[in-house]
């Protein structure tokens, strides 16, 4: 049992790492679209490490925590699309590298 337990700390302690380090990129991202999308993949990925985690300490807890990490799952990339669609339509200006803007070649052809 102890081995479960150990793994589990570890994994929690791997998606704290990763969500920390999402947190630098956010400050290190040239512009805002680049900065949701590094909250949206990290945090997806943060949030399945720590709640995969605490189900191998806490057994019991299994399905409650897999029905908030299904949701996390769904809804975050979601969210994030829906945030950039919007930002992108207010005018929210691109940062000077980006090279391609596939969002408005499509708005342009509908």
């Amino acid at each position: 049992m102890e081995i479960l337990q150990i793994t589990g700390a570890s994994m929690v302690l791997l998606g704290a790492i990763i969500l920390m380090i999402a947190a630098i990129g956010l400050l290190r991202m040239p512009d805002s679209y680049l900065r949701v999308q590094v909250g949206t993949k990290a945090s997806t990925a943060g949030v399945a490490l720590i709640m995969l985690g605490i189900a191998l300490i806490m057994p019991s807890w299994f399905g409650k925590l897999f029905i908030i990490l299904l949701f996390v799952m769904m809804t975050n990339p979601v969210s994030s699309n829906v945030l950039m669609r919007a930002a992108h339509r207010n005018g929210h200006p691109l940062s000077d590298r980006t090279v391609v803007d596939h969002l408005s070649e499509d708005e342009k052809t509908n």
